[in-house]
């Protein structure tokens, strides 16, 4: 493989991340202008994103096995197809079930785009330079999360329609349609077996607590930075602008962080610093929900996204170590789980915001915050990652 196409490949990968960081995060900022759009209330209208959500969960799920059946070239096209489709039908149909066709086609072009751009990673990388690379990706989602609420809040705040905001995220599939028109894809067939088959190992408890621990960590990060800005609007009296600032604060300092503990991890256990960081996190999201200080929220959400920003990684990290040969499906298993997180994200928020406000929804990911904190806890007492010989790498 030549090295220009190695690059483009990596290229796909990044904004592949970018992507979906952009179509999930961007939510919350559009929220209110298209609950008026639809003349619905707020929390009803959260609803109708459990399809965009649904779409991604179905897409990563469904193609570890698409993948060996449709090459991969051919799925992006046809990707980039449905997306133009997708922003078509948002700009021009005033119907809900139209709407949430295309929230759901979204999510499906997403998913498969982010499974792709993962196994090409994997697949161009190996050792420390594979995982320094995943990083390396994975804050690709952050940078979109930094990017795009702060360019949602300056369209929205010129009073131009929230689809606009859609337009400009099919600006990075249009680059990833660019780049596989221009690029080879690796061809994948049927995988060999080994001759000598790994003997199979117990999980362990460990992997259960994590697990519950990734899904209410994604389902609390999502359910808090997707009603910060109703918080920050109706609550704090900012304006739409400045509550997008907030949400790209956060997705900054996460993106900083990433960086930060990609270096700082190698120092630590990574049990203790997962129960360091998750209870950090939830103390600092406390102050957010509790602080009446609109110009203190700006540095406090800054800590926030810091000290959070290498949770997810951790848990998923730890997870793998549970097993002495790190086992594809357990890790599969674990970010299955949060990814179901992050369907859930409205289906569990919008009831709690029809009754209590953005605020309630706040308060209750600061209470998911806690879970993460206590199962990271219990899994002191039952990890298996340094009997294992993890603890050293």
């Amino acid at each position: 493989m030549t090295n220009r196409n190695r690059i483009g490949l990596t290229w796909i990968s990044f904004f592949s991340y970018a992507l979906t960081g952009a179509l999930v995060i961007v939510t919350g900022m559009v929220l209110g202008d298209i609950a008026n759009y639809f003349q619905l209330p707020v929390s009803e209208m959260s609803n109708t994103f459990t399809f965009l959500n649904t779409g991604i969960l179905a897409a990563v799920f469904l193609n570890a096995w698409l993948m060996e059946i449709v090459p991969l070239k051919r799925q992006l096209i046809f990707g980039f197809v449905l997306m133009v489709l997708a922003v078509l039908g948002l700009m021009t149909s005033h119907s809900l079930a139209i709407f949430s066709a295309c929230m759901f086609v979204l999510g499906v072009v997403s998913g498969i785009t982010m499974s792709i751009g993962t196994f090409l990673i994997t697949h161009l990388y190996e050792g420390r330079q594979r995982g320094s690379r995943l990083l390396f990706t994975d804050s690709f989602f952050s940078m979109a999360g930094t990017i795009f609420p702060v360019i949602a809040g300056m369209l929205l705040a010129r009073h131009l329609p929230w689809y606009w905001v859609y337009v400009c995220i099919g600006v990075i599939y249009l680059a990833i349609f660019l780049l596989t028109l221009a690029v080879e894809f690796p061809t994948l067939g049927k995988k060999q077996h080994d001759a000598q088959p790994v003997a199979k190992e117990k999980w362990g408890v460990g992997v259960l607590l994590l697990s519950i621990a990734a899904l209410c960590y994604i389902l609390g990060q999502l359910g808090f930075i997707s009603w910060v800005p109703e918080y920050a609007t109706k609550t704090m009296g900012m304006d739409i602008s400045a509550a997008g600032q907030l949400v790209g604060n956060f997705w900054t300092s996460y993106m900083i962080g990433m960086w930060a503990f990609s270096f700082i991890l190698r120092f630590f256990d990574l049990q203790r610093i997962l129960m360091v960081l998750a209870a950090l996190a939830t103390l600092l999201m406390y102050w957010f929900v509790s602080s009446h200080d609109a110009l203190m929220l700006k540095w406090i959400i800054i800590g926030l996204g810091f000290f959070s920003s290498a949770i997810y990684t951790t848990i998923i990290t730890l997870g793998s170590q549970q097993t002495k040969v790190s086992s594809p499906k357990l890790v599969n298993f674990i970010l299955t789980c949060g990814t179901v997180g992050t369907m859930l994200t409205f289906v569990v928020t919008g009831p709690i915001v029809a009754k209590g406000g953005a605020h309630a929804a706040l308060a209750t990911a600061n209470g998911l915050y806690a879970v993460v904190f206590v199962m990271c806890l219990l899994l002191g007492f039952v990890t298996k990652h340094r009997q294992n010989g993890h603890a050293g790498h």
